[in-house]
């Protein structure tokens, strides 16, 4: 049987940059793989700034998956009350958990768009609303007979 033995001198400059490289590459792989596990937001689906015409929101959907009829089938203004109590306890967790907080814009005149969702798994009767203040959305939700949920449909 046969031994081989092997010795290497390495500097101390070499091997503390061996050492940074291990680190960069080791922080850059848990940065990855910390985006990889978040949930999508609002953010990360379309930009949620200029949405100007009704190409655009329909184009803002359609970044979210969704295949919607190609006009509003109904436009409201609202106004998000002053104080949001407990029965928005919900409703706000729902759009904050897409990157939306709507208690920014308290007691601000808003308009909803609704939408038809047409390639939703459920089937027909899938609405889509999306919550703009000005030029920018401030929230959107799903909304089916039995379920209300995020633009991404969970």
């Amino acid at each position: 049987m046969d031994v081989f033995i092997w010795t290497a001198k390495i500097h101390k400059r070499k091997l503390a940059a061996i050492l940074a490289a291990v680190v960069v590459v080791g922080a850059g792989l848990a940065v990855a793989v910390s985006a990889a596990s978040r949930p999508a937001s609002a953010t990360e689906g379309a930009d949620p700034k200029g949405i100007r015409t009704n190409e655009d929101r329909v184009a803002y959907l359609q970044a979210w998956g969704w295949q919607v009829s190609p006009e509003a089938s109904l436009v409201e203004e609202l106004t998000i009350p002053k104080e949001l109590g407990g029965e928005y306890e919900n409703y706000l967790a729902l759009q904050s958990a897409q990157g939306f907080d709507l208690t920014k814009y308290a007691g601000k005149r808003i308009k909803r768009y609704t939408y038809e969702v047409l390639n939703h798994p459920t089937g027909t009767g899938v609405t889509a609303h999306l919550l703009l203040y000005k030029n920018t959305v401030v929230g959107g939700e799903l909304m089916g007979e039995d379920f209300l949920c995020g633009l991404g449909g969970t």
